[in-house]
């Protein structure tokens, strides 16, 4: 996986980040429920954490990225049994 853009020797104004930079930060956003101001600094923070010196989709970014992605979280539910689950009153 490649953080920034492959350049496409279009012409035109060139992506910074790649398809999987926007989608791994909306991944963030959906699964933990958070508006995308609060993904670039959760992201951002996350990257400094692990000592990385990258900078992060900015708002607008993200924003456009939303329309233009799709962003599939496969649901996985409890191992628990139904029957096995307690009640509580």
């Amino acid at each position: 996986m490649s953080w920034d853009a492959v350049p496409t020797g279009r012409r035109g104004r060139q992506q910074s980040y790649s398809d999987a930079a926007i989608q791994t930060c909306l991944s963030m956003k959906v699964l933990f429920g958070m508006a995308l101001w609060q993904t670039t600094g959760f992201v951002e923070s996350l990257l400094r954490l692990v000592g990385l010196d990258w900078s992060v989709p900015d708002f607008s970014t993200l924003s456009r990225g939303q329309n233009t992605l799709a962003v599939n979280i496969p649901y996985r539910g409890s191992s628990v049994a139904p029957a096995d689950r307690q009640h509580w009153h």
